[in-house]
């Protein structure tokens, strides 16, 4: 309704503007100054027409959304009517925590630079039911630390409005037990009930067959991280009848019930179930006093046994250190031959030297004197082909002679 209001309030004041732009104008004004009244009515009336076609309603559900740790959960929010918000701001944020950001679309766009730190990566909307004015946000892999209040705010350039979301997280834990703790002297029975495992804390209570609550004695409640456990005690009268131990939250409930009769509890029969429990239990012990002689007896064995491993131990020890005198001796032996081997090598190798040097030498010479002979005859093959030169530089000139008798024979012919 405020923010009705104020839209109307906006309009109302341009239209105030307007009238008041007109009115400063030197032009002719549209309206006469009688009928200023009427044109002040008739702007109000359009203003408000144009400020409600611009509204519309967020809405969310109308009971709270109840979830389990692990699953993924829709938180609902949608706009009435059916209108697309893509061009709007959609915020999810929740109302109970400082640092409150826990989804933002803004400028077709997710920007979740500022969400809080347990939500990132868990949350999502849908961009294509944006379209049809559903905001929704899927929440994934729900946690005890999600349960709260969450609002979901959508706001358009001339109108904005929100809807809350309430979530529930539960925990069902195991189903109680309920034991019998004893009697007391007027052999009424003490009842023990206890379950464990619950989120949040649940409620135990106590109930006759028919149904009626019976009060508790004593009362525990402990708290593990994130779990309860309950543990609530009673004493009734074994008349037979249906006791009750029913632990419950908001939404699940986990019953134990359990007969008080007479027969099934009756002192006489205690009694003897005592007694026969302390007969096995005098059993029990003999046989345990005759295993215990037992077990000594193969103590002793053992104890035999294992002395005279060690004796045998002791004598291969003995065996072991003369067999390690043997191998260091073999060891010296063997480096004493090593030694004498490369002695012998070296002598041979300095032999070897000397007979490979004496060859190389020998073929040195022949290798020496080769080269003389090369040289000689490369000195001779140089002198025949002087030789060679000059015959041809003879020849040359020669014939160079022949031609010119030959030509001077021509030209005295001619004469």
């Amino acid at each position: 309704m405020i923010s009705n209001f104020f839209v109307l309030l906006g309009a109302v004041n341009v239209k105030f503007k307007v009238m008041e732009d007109l009115r400063n104008t030197p032009e002719k004004h549209p309206c006469p100054s009688k009928m200023k009244l009427i044109c002040l009515t008739l702007l109000i009336i359009s203003g408000i027409t144009y400020s409600r076609s611009e509204q519309y309603d967020v809405v969310g559900p109308v009971d709270p959304v109840l979830a389990v740790p692990g699953e993924d959960v829709i938180l609902p929010c949608s706009v009435k009517p059916n209108t697309s918000v893509v061009d709007m701001r959609v915020e999810w944020f929740r109302q109970d925590l400082k640092d409150s950001l826990v989804h933002l679309y803004e400028d077709h766009e997710d920007r979740n630079t500022d969400q809080i730190e347990s939500y990132r990566g868990r949350t999502k909307l849908n961009h294509q039911e944006l379209q049809r004015g559903n905001a929704s946000l899927k929440l994934s892999s729900l946690r005890i630390s999600d349960e709260g209040s969450y609002k979901c705010f959508i706001q358009s350039k001339s109108w904005y409005d929100e809807a809350t979301v309430d979530v529930y997280v539960e925990v069902v834990g195991h189903p109680p037990v309920v034991t019998v703790d004893g009697f007391d002297k007027s052999e009424r029975l003490h009842l023990q009930c206890e379950s464990e495992g619950w989120y949040p804390e649940p409620v135990l209570e106590w109930l006759n067959s028919e149904g009626v609550k019976l009060s508790s004695e004593t009362t525990e409640t402990h708290r593990n991280a994130d779990r309860f456990s309950v543990k609530h005690t009673i004493t009734v009268q074994h008349s037979g009848s249906k006791i009750h131990c029913r632990v419950k939250l908001r939404h699940h409930v986990l019953e134990t019930q359990i007969v008080t009769s007479n027969k099934s509890f009756n002192p006489w029969r205690t009694s003897v179930i005592l007694s026969s429990i302390a007969v096995a239990l005098i059993v029990i012990a003999g046989m345990l006093i005759a295993a215990f002689v037992h077990k000594n007896r193969e103590h002793d064995e053992l104890q035999n046994e294992k002395r005279r491993n060690e004796q045998e131990y002791d004598a291969l020890q003995g065996e072991n250190s003369a067999i390690q005198e043997e191998c260091s001796q073999l060891k010296k032996g063997i480096i004493q031959i090593q030694e004498e081997c490369k002695e012998l090598l070296q002598n041979e190798n300095r032999s070897v030297k000397q007979e490979l040097w004496m060859e190389i030498s020998k073929i040195q010479e022949e290798h020496n004197k080769l080269q003389k002979e090369k040289r000689n005859i490369q000195k001779e093959c140089d002198q025949l082909k002087n030789e060679k030169w000059d015959l041809q530089k003879e020849h040359i000139r020669k014939r160079n002679a022949q031609k010119e008798i030959d030509e001077g024979n021509i030209f005295c012919s001619l004469q």
